[in-house]
């Protein structure tokens, strides 16, 4: 990322703040995307402005105000982290108060019974062929199956590459764990197995791929879209 990636009076700064937390140890990815549309709004709204003002953070907190308080809480995060890190800096700039949002919704954990696991994953074997997304019906039984299986997050299972995926020993190395912190699972035979057999499949659709669960186009899927999947299975 460089400084021209930036378009407002601020890009320097948010420049110098994103180095240092990647410095740190953190990925910063998904706070990247979200400073750069922070960084939009400066720039249309106040492109004058070389400091974080009350008048602005209000213009951020407001840009969707049906917004859910998760995904509120979200987008301010980063802004607030950034503005933290100019006040230490020695810039007068306002911080938007730990109060805002009000409140965090948080979610009861659901249980699934057997059944509920059986009639999820015949759901997921028996997805029809998607002309958008043709790799899904090779990719969702496998993906999911790690999950429930190794207990892998989301993130970390559509993030694989192929070289941390070890097809002999079923070895299986986390790179962008919470926390930015490695750690290795390892796939019991059974599921070795159905990796083997998967890919082989992969490997003639898309020899030589970087991804594990590569899209129609090699990269790896979105968050966004693992979680449509598993919304509709």
């Amino acid at each position: 990322m460089t400084v021209d990636s930036f378009h407002s009076r601020l890009g320097s700064l948010l420049h110098a703040f994103i180095r240092q937390k990647q410095a740190a140890g953190y990925p910063y990815k998904s706070s990247i995307r979200i400073l750069h549309c922070f960084d939009r709004l400066v720039a249309k709204e106040f492109p004058k402005e070389t400091t974080i003002t009350k008048e602005m953070s209000e213009s951020w907190i407001h840009l969707k105000p049906e917004e859910h308080p998760n995904g509120l809480l979200r987008r301010i995060t980063p802004v607030r982290q950034f503005a933290k890190y100019l006040n230490g800096m020695g810039h007068n700039v306002y911080v938007i108060p730990e109060h805002i949002p009000n409140k965090q919704i948080k979610y009861e954990a659901h249980i699934y019974t057997d059944e509920e696991l059986k009639a999820f994953f015949y759901a997921v074997d028996h997805c029809p062929i998607s002309p958008f997304s043709p790799n899904r019906k090779y990719v969702a039984p496998v993906l999911f199956r790690l999950l429930y299986c190794c207990g892998l997050r989301s993130s970390e299972a559509r993030l694989l590459q192929c070289e941390d995926v070890n097809l002999t020993t079923g070895k299986i190395v986390i790179r962008e764990s919470k926390g930015w912190k490695a750690r290795i699972v390892y796939t019991s035979r059974d599921l070795l197995k159905v990796c083997r057999e998967y890919d082989s499949i992969m490997e003639s659709i898309l020899p030589g791929r970087q991804a594990f669960f590569p899209n129609r186009y090699g990269f790896f899927f979105s968050t966004s879209t693992i979680d449509c999947w598993f919304h509709t299975f």
